[in-house]
């Protein structure tokens, strides 16, 4: 079940919202908790299985690490590094043993194995994480054990970030599962967050998908440099809104149910450097990598020689992390590099003309985008060479997609991927006019309840609606 289907929309979310409304504080954390696992088991069936079971793991090694913190530091320690490796294992086995195997057995090496009957349960990379991010953080004495089986496990398998994030910290959100208040101007921002993400996804999302799907579904050395940008350029758009999209709706989702998640993108599309750009894109997960592997490793402590290489690591691991394939690994690494150069002073974009420091990231960004959408290596490279005009490809099918409704949609993906929407409510905060104020407010309202009826037309019309989340 995702957000952007008509199940969800019109019969999951009501119930849920009307539920959980009419409930006693006490039992609402049971009831999510409950609702969460019918939403993962509508989709995933019996690999629901595989959530309680790392709800289990994870609450009986927190109570462990938490009882032995002080009593046996080295006992502790290794209570969490079994917990620890419990969690990757499963996330390893699910979502790597595939490509390890297939890997091994491209290079010759014959192993009496049938993985093809491994299914990839969607969001492990996710609760995974969340999981593995509680433990430490009760390790390091950053968050009070839940000694509560249905809060922990609340907060591991709750469905608003449970298939596309953001990747929620169990301290950002410790208060609010032991007690919250929805009010009702909470509950309309909340009501305002989701509509945005859904007309991101449906409207601008979808639209950029049917284009870039049917650039990237041609052999790559026959299209032609025009249909290549467009590909690309549109895949840049759909994955960002898409995304971003997804975590403003799960964002949305938390503020109807009484949580404040922190935000997870911050209009990486105007960044100035890479650096910049990993401080706006996906900020859950490049700051789970910082607080949890990066420092860890080190850092910036040890020198220029150790920095980089614990960048190599992370991004590595960042790559791999998005999807089993050498790929991802390659745009993790291409983006690594980047840092490196930036860091190393090899690349001084600091000192470029503003425009430059833009067109700089966008390049390497939707270069990069190539490899993340590709199926195959050879493919990416094929790509990218149709893209510089080496291939002589001609294929212009892409093009079809092009109509008034598709490059509207693209038009304002370019003006939405700018803080626009940011500037316009600050103007209108500086409004010392109440009766303009109150007529702004009233028409924000309008304008939010024509994009829902907008984006239900779209729903209803359109059965092309992809979840690019699989892979994670």
């Amino acid at each position: 079940m995702v957000f952007s289907s008509t199940i969800f929309l019109f019969i999951f979310l009501p119930l849920v919202l009307i539920v959980n409304f009419l409930l006693k504080q006490a039992y609402r954390n049971f009831f999510l908790l409950l609702a969460s696992l019918v939403f993962y088991a509508w989709g995933e069936g019996i690999l629901v299985l595989l959530m309680l079971f790392s709800i289990s793991i994870n609450y009986i090694s927190g109570i462990g690490i938490s009882y032995f913190l002080k009593r046996n530091p080295r006992l502790c320690k290794a209570v969490l590094g079994i917990a620890i490796g419990m969690n990757l294992g499963l996330l390893l086995y699910y979502k790597y043993a595939n490509f390890v195997v297939e890997t091994l057995q491209e290079i010759g090496l014959y192993l009496a194995y049938d993985h093809t009957n491994i299914l990839l349960p969607i969001g492990i990379s996710f609760f995974t994480f969340q999981g593995i991010s509680y433990l430490v953080d009760v390790y390091r004495e950053e968050t009070v054990v839940q000694q509560n089986l249905f809060h922990l496990g609340l907060y591991i398998s709750f469905f608003p970030q449970l298939i596309a994030g953001p990747i929620v910290r169990y301290h950002d959100i410790a208060e609010e599962i032991k007690e919250r208040t929805i009010d009702l101007p909470l509950f309309v921002e909340g009501v305002i967050r989701f509509i945005r993400g859904l007309a991101k996804k449906v409207l601008i999302a979808n639209s950029a998908a049917l284009i870039a799907d049917q650039a990237f579904s041609l052999p790559g050395v026959e299209i032609s440099v025009a249909t290549a940008w467009l590909g690309i350029v549109c895949y840049t758009i759909q994955i960002y809104f898409d995304f971003s999209g997804y975590s403003d709706m799960a964002i949305g989702l938390g503020k109807m149910l009484g949580f404040n998640f922190k935000e997870n993108f911050n209009y990486p599309y105007i960044s100035k450097s890479i650096q910049d750009f990993w401080r706006r894109w996906h900020i859950s997960l490049s700051t789970w990598f910082r607080d949890y592997l990066y420092i860890p490793l080190g850092g910036n402590r040890g020198g220029s020689g150790k920095t980089y290489f614990n960048l190599i690591v992370v991004f590595f691991i960042t790559g791999l992390w998005h999807g089993a394939s050498f790929n991802f690994i390659f745009w993790g690494l291409f983006h690594g590099l980047f840092l490196i150069l930036e860091r190393s002073k090899i690349l001084r974009t600091a000192q470029w003309p503003i425009f430059l420091q833009h067109l700089y990231v966008l390049v390497v960004v939707v270069v990069g985008w190539v490899f993340f959408r590709a199926e195959s290596m050879k493919e990416a490279f094929n790509y990218f060479r149709s893209m510089i005009g080496t291939t002589g490809g001609s294929d212009v099918t892409a093009l079809v997609y092009l109509n008034t409704y598709s490059i509207t949609m693209i038009l304002l993906a370019i003006i939405f991927a700018m803080p626009l929407r940011r500037k316009i409510n600050d103007r209108i905060k500086e409004i010392q006019s109440i009766a303009w104020a109150n007529g702004c407010e009233i028409g924000v309202y309008l304008f939010y309840v024509f994009l829902l009826v907008l984006s239900m037309i779209e729903l209803a019309q359109s059965s092309y609606n992809p979840f690019i989340y699989f892979r994670f």
